[in-house]
């Protein structure tokens, strides 16, 4: 046996042979050298392991040169593609953490280019010619939308939770409701951010009920602070009861401890106002007296990713002062994103009409129904025997652990399993280029349009064209 497969080892093309091949030959003039021959080694290692694992037992056509050399071309495709990539996302889910989160407003990416491929005054004063802050970009509109007496950004919510713990709370003891004890995407908890800041946790109350007197038997010489987590990711209903922001306030200041709030998703739009479940606003709970809030600047607000702190001159400015924000500070195209975003707060019709985040949430049933029936015109009189379509009602989701129990109606078009089963055609969109990302429900793939856009709409088409004559035993399918 041994020598058997000694003869199919040198059966297969040896790199040299393989690199003057005129087919690898052409690929040689647009691909650097070093990827081509990574692509080479790998295939060929692929070969020698399936003939030590038995797999190849056979001197077959699949050992001969064009063969191994078309097979180093697909690799070569694959792995000349770049690893961040852009997918539609048919999911519904609008903030969806696993595909980057909210789309940034058209506004914001047009300032991308000239800030990203020239200099900027990104730590300069203009106006002194001195070295200057990259936190003023942001703070002053901050200041303006929110009432806020300081304001500065870090790279996402977790970091402003953490460095505002680790400057304000560092060996003392934080006094939280235990039911406020979340967990988030990442295996993110706040217990867990306490430790790493160095904070003593304090808990209080139960699961489902906290009182304000369970607050004021914990107040010691080492309370640092009282935290209120906002639990925007999952919601306890029933027999419940929590201490509102103002009470908790006047609690704080009888006892000279501040009062934080990690808002989580945070939002500058009174959601309620639009038909959706009310989410408490950053205005709202500094007007409610908290001495620090932070929140993150994608998810609800519609920007990039970044951790945002707002609240009292003092305490703002002692955060600013620890050395930490070195390692925890936002880069200027997270900055431009960021301004731009909350430039368009200061007229909010224009923000929901600009902010893409803002419009999928928003965005009326009617609407979606005229979106769904463009798509559904553009496949309906495609013929296939691995699938039937057709239109249904369904429901989207905002997502990134915001408004859990807000169920948003939408259409959806959706694939009906023949030959293809719901799961091969999953997988095989997922592959396609560039890859549709859809959800499997009630053994059918769906396209939800809330979250595709309508210059997706063609790719898409062609997608589900191409999926319709697929062979069940090609590309994984």
């Amino acid at each position: 046996m041994a020598a058997d497969k000694q003869i199919l080892f040198r059966k297969l093309p040896a790199v040299d042979q393989l690199l003057a091949n005129p087919v690898i030959g052409k690929a040689l003039v647009s691909h650097p050298k070093g990827l081509v021959l990574k692509a080479i080694n790998q295939i060929l290692d692929g070969f020698r392991t399936d003939i030590r694992e038995g797999n190849i037992v056979e001197p077959g056509p699949e050992l001969g040169l064009d063969p191994v050399s078309l097979r180093v071309l697909k690799r070569l495709e694959l792995i000349s593609m770049p690893s961040l990539r852009d997918v539609i996302n048919a999911t519904g889910v609008v903030v969806h953490t696993n595909l980057g989160r909210s789309i940034l407003p058209e506004r914001a990416l047009e300032r991308f280019r000239s800030i990203a491929g020239g200099y900027s005054n990104l730590e300069y004063d203009l106006d002194n010619g001195t070295r200057g802050s990259r936190y003023v970009h942001v703070e002053e509109i901050l200041k303006e939308l929110t009432l806020a007496e300081a304001a500065m950004v870090v790279n996402n919510n977790a970091a402003a939770v953490l460095i505002a713990l680790e400057t304000l709370a560092k060996d003392r003891e934080v006094v939280v409701s235990r039911g406020q004890l979340v967990e988030i995407g990442g295996s993110f908890r706040i217990p867990d951010v306490m430790r790493k800041s160095g904070a003593k946790m304090v808990e209080v109350g139960t699961t489902n009920k906290t009182h304000l007197k369970d607050y004021e038997e914990v107040i010691g010489p080492e309370t640092a602070l009282l935290l209120k987590v906002h639990t925007s990711n999952f919601q306890v209903v029933g027999f419940t009861e929590e201490v509102p922001m103002s009470e908790l306030v006047k609690l704080g200041e009888r006892h000279g401890v501040p009062v934080m709030e990690d808002l989580g998703s945070g939002c500058l739009v009174d959601f309620s106002n639009y038909g959706l479940i009310k989410e408490p606003t950053v205005q709202k709970s500094l007007v409610q007296g908290a001495n620090l809030v932070t929140f993150s600047g994608d998810k609800l607000l519609g920007g990039p990713q970044a951790g945002i702190i707002l609240g009292r001159r003092d305490l703002v400015t002692a955060i600013r002062n620890n050395q930490l924000t070195r390692a925890l500070r936002i880069d200027k195209l997270t900055l431009v994103a960021l301004e731009e975003t909350l430039r368009l707060y200061r007229d909010q019709r224009l923000a929901m009409k600009e902010i893409p985040t803002l419009v999928m949430i928003c965005q009326s049933y009617d609407s979606l129904r005229g979106k769904a029936d463009r798509l559904y015109k553009l496949v309906r009189d495609m013929k296939s025997n691995n699938f039937s379509i057709e239109l249904i009602d369904g429901s989207s989701k905002v997502g990134g652990g915001a408004l859990p129990l807000q169920e948003l109606k939408s259409r959806l078009l959706c694939l009906i399993p023949k030959r293809l089963s719901s799961q091969q055609m999953e997988i095989w969109l997922r592959a396609y280029a560039p890859p549709v990302i859809t959800r499997l429900e009630r053994d059918r793939v769906m396209f939800d349009v809330r979250t595709i856009q309508e210059r997706e709409f063609e790719i898409i088409a062609r997608a589900i064209k191409d999926l319709a004559v697929a062979d069940p035993i090609e590309g994984g399918v």
